[in-house]
């Protein structure tokens, strides 16, 4: 039986859940967050058997915590839903923390072609995460774009970021808290067909996604 939701936050990702959906491996229940999607996400999902859930307040971050309230099962996983990571690679993240190894385990991207990740969206990742690793000791390599916990971990974590802050904010959180963490590379594929990434799709996108990190490290 599935213990672990996924929940994928979307807005306007009906091309890319076409083909994600069907590759979603047992054991998951999947919760797709619709986030003001005008191109039909919720439609797609639902005929492709997700459970959706709308959440009108945009933001990264409150797509992610509609999730995350939405959940039942023990474990949350959470994952792009623009078909840029291949979802078979979940599984090892949520053994991490099924068998106590871990009690948070997350992707590193590892791009499979050039311009997967443009360069202004690596640049600004890797800043991000070189000031975590140095400032906090974080236990990553990355923002954790894939990851794996416990759901009653998650909420007692409190996480209160809304926007595109909403991963450095846990990170730090997790951190402070003690988690253990269990890093593994994850396949960065290019996004599917028809869909556009609202941080790395261009400059202004991953310029507004660095303010919002930086309001989160002034903290």
């Amino acid at each position: 039986m599935p213990d672990c939701d996924l929940i994928l936050p979307c807005r306007d990702e009906a091309a890319a859940l076409r083909g994600l959906l069907p590759r979603i491996p047992d054991g998951f229940e999947v919760i797709v967050v619709d986030n003001g999607s005008s191109d039909g996400t919720a439609d797609v999902a639902r005929e492709l058997g997700a459970r959706v859930v709308h959440e009108p307040t945009p933001g990264y971050g409150a797509a992610i915590q509609a999730g995350l309230l939405a959940a039942t099962n023990p474990y949350v996983s959470f994952m792009d839903g623009d078909g840029s990571f291949d979802p078979d690679e979940l599984l090892p993240l949520l053994d991490e923390v099924r068998s106590g190894r871990a009690d948070v385990a997350v992707g590193r991207r590892r791009p499979v072609s050039r311009g997967v990740w443009p360069w202004h969206a690596r640049a600004g990742n890797a800043l991000i995460v070189a000031w975590l690793r140095r400032r906090i000791e974080l236990d990553a390599h990355d923002i954790a774009p894939m990851r794996v916990c416990r759901r009653e971990d998650l909420l007692a974590l409190d996480v209160r970021d809304r926007r595109f802050g909403y991963p450095v904010e846990l990170l730090q959180k997790a951190t402070a808290a003690g988690w253990r963490f269990a890093e593994r590379d994850v396949a960065y594929h290019p996004r599917a067909e028809g869909t556009r990434s609202k941080v790395s799709g261009s400059v202004r996108g991953t310029v507004r996604t660095a303010r919002d990190f930086a309001k989160v490290l002034s903290r």
